[in-house]
């Protein structure tokens, strides 16, 4: 593996989001001295909150997996995320309504799961769901360590016998067929496919390895923290504080100071210059390439992946008989991900992410009020370029319709919020979208811009546009990556696949 030569003593980190804040906990806990700089107000990046009329909105993920990456990311520094940040198992992970009026809840426990598909599909549905369950975890175990939790330089680096193991087990098959060859209950196959659409791909295109986003929920389980997924970055940036790094918040990176091939300092809006031995880029992969003054070549343009319109809606109700987090499935498949991902037009037959977040913690709403956050996934600007700015609100009363009429059918919102891709362009997100780039074979593993870009010496990307990607494990990892890019990978240090096996017991 590829390290930052010479000294590595003092390293300032740009951004406060989920990766930056990994790689300062890292680095910290290394021995280096961590100045971390970020643009915003506050720590959380996209796990960003917004409070308004005594409401608090998550306005970045809502789904929380895999709280082994997370330990790993506070124990860096020797805290302990059970003390820092509690988390809700939710029980269901999900609840996955379908068009013809059936429902299924998704637990994370084997026998209930079980039993779960007995009653909904049959008897083999649920001998098939056994099955399946045995492969995801299988396909976990060899591509965790090997492909996703460690960097690779080059793709001879992917030559190991994982790699046949993972061919053995599919890994290379298209996720929608491999999931048939489980099961055959169309309704099921999507509850285990669906999660192709968070690598910005559809089931029929995505790589099977992908099923491993299905095992971080659906067998590892779904977690809600007190206040909100943006309780994560808080929690994490107060240890990080406790623990010695330094934060500047308010004011946004300009420039890299460079001698030969070293960055040497990093220059602010506000006029600060923050001395440097290493940096830690965070930011949206094009800024990160016009601070290093360089974008490496590729000979196709990376793809951006579909972006999504939130509405959050609060009000008055009991929420009585509506899960935390509800898949609602319109009647398109096929033709929702065509339409997404080819043609660039919003769904026809709208499948939705609802999430009552009051449901595990009524705080965040006034008393007597629930909060629902309701996610559409819509093309991006690059796939579909929709003016947003006057169509966000009319598509945001639609997506609110088709909830209602679905799930909230005497739920009376007394305020609003949307965040659409035009805010998400605002932000300086790739083509309007939160979800940086898909994870096509061409955008995957060593083929995913690399995190040590060519052209400085010292210098390291983390976050979602590199490896090993996109979602709130991922970005963690990305940060840890970042920092063993610039210690090397430290000698004893808990392997999160092991703490992954012993949170499973």
């Amino acid at each position: 593996m590829k390290t930052v030569t010479g000294r590595t003593d003092r390293v300032v980190v740009v951004g406060a989001g989920l990766s930056g804040l990994a790689a300062a906990l890292h680095l910290a806990g290394r021995g280096r001295e961590v100045v971390v700089l970020e643009r915003d107000p506050g720590p959380g990046g996209r796990a960003g909150c917004l409070e308004r009329k005594g409401y608090r909105l998550d306005t970045g993920p809502t789904v929380l997996t895999m709280p082994s990456i997370l330990q790993d990311t506070f124990g860096a520094v020797g805290a302990e995320l059970s003390v820092e940040l509690p988390l809700t198992r939710l029980d269901p992970a999900y609840v996955a309504r379908f068009a013809d009026g059936s429902g299924l809840p998704v637990h994370s426990d084997a026998a209930a799961m079980t039993d779960a598909v007995r009653e909904f599909a049959g008897p083999a549905e649920a001998a098939g769901y056994v099955r399946l369950r045995d492969w995801l975890t299988r396909l976990h175990h060899v591509e965790f360590a090997r492909f996703i939790d460690a960097n690779i330089d080059s793709p001879l680096g992917m030559v190991h016998p994982d790699l046949a193991r993972l061919v053995a087990l599919g890994g290379f098959r298209r996720l929608d067929a491999k999931i048939g060859t489980f099961l055959s209950d169309e309704r099921l196959k999507r509850v285990f496919t669906f999660q192709a659409l968070y690598a910005g791909e559809s089931p029929m295109r995505a790589l099977a390895l992908y099923a491993v986003i299905s095992y971080m929920d659906t067998v590892g389980g779904v977690y809600f923290p007190p206040g909100g997924v943006a309780a994560l970055p808080q929690a994490l940036a107060r240890v990080a504080a406790a623990n010695g790094i330094t934060f500047h918040y308010g004011d946004a990176v300009v420039e890299l100071e460079r001698t030969g091939s070293r960055i040497t300092a990093v220059r602010t809006a506000g006029g600060d210059r923050h001395p440097c031995d290493a940096v830690v880029l965070t930011t949206e992969l094009p800024e990160s390439h016009r601070l290093l003054g360089r974008a490496p070549r590729r000979p196709v343009p990376l793809r951006p992946a579909p972006s999504a319109l939130v509405v959050h809606a609060g009000g008055p109700g009991d929420g009585s008989g509506i899960a935390h987090h509800t898949i609602s499935f319109g009647r398109g498949w096929h033709s929702t991900f065509d339409e997404l991902i080819t043609t660039g037009r919003r769904m026809t037959a709208p499948s939705l992410l609802i999430t009552r977040p009051t449901a595990t913690d009524p705080g965040l709403a006034p008393s007597g009020r629930q909060l629902y956050s309701i996610l559409a996934p819509v093309p991006n600007l690059d796939r579909g370029p929709i003016d947003w700015l006057s169509e966000a609100g009319p598509y945001a009363e639609e997506i609110l319709a088709v909830a209602r009429e679905r799930l909230l059918p005497d739920f009376e919102p007394e305020f609003t919020e949307v965040i659409s891709p035009a805010d998400w362009a605002d932000r300086g997100h790739v083509a309007g979208t939160p979800f940086s780039y898909a994870h096509s074979f061409a955008q995957t593993g060593p083929f995913r811009p690399r995190n040590f870009p060519r052209g400085t010496d010292n210098v390291v990307l983390a976050g979602g546009a590199t490896v090993p990607g996109v979602g709130v494990p991922t970005v963690l990892i990305s940060g840890r990556l970042a920092a063993d890019r610039i210690t090397g990978v430290p000698k004893r240090r808990p392997r999160i696949l092991d703490l992954a096996r012993e949170e499973a017991r």
